[in-house]
């Protein structure tokens, strides 16, 4: 079973890209703490789709703490010669954990899990 769950802080600004005229993703990455001695932490690259990147390209920043469930894709191109391969999550929902600023506008707890 692909499944994944990640808690952690934006890394970057949501980058929001409509693809077709009903397509929209949002690309960020994702910095999730490593349980170890040293400590660290992992930068994930996330991707939401439709109506979740939409949610994050108007609510989230970077610094914002999230909680992602979703799947794991595997990508590979040609980059000049050179075989390239990236690993991502797909989200299936994104549940925006930090507080909102004050003045910021509430998101409902449904629509910021719109699949």
């Amino acid at each position: 079973m692909n499944v994944v769950s990640l808690v952690g802080n934006l890394a970057t600004e949501v980058d929001a890209k409509q693809i077709a005229a009903e397509k929209l993703v949002a690309n960020f990455l994702l910095a999730v703490n490593r349980r170890s001695k040293d400590g660290g932490a992992d930068f994930i690259r996330i991707a939401a789709w439709d109506r979740q990147a939409e949610l994050c390209r108007q609510y989230l920043s970077k610094g914002k703490r999230v909680a992602v469930e979703g799947y794991l894709r595997s990508r590979t191109w040609d980059d000049g010669g050179k075989q390239r391969r990236e690993l991502e999550v797909v989200a299936r929902n994104v549940q925006f954990l930090s507080p909102p600023e004050e003045g910021a506008e509430v998101v409902p707890f449904e629509a910021a899990l719109a699949s």
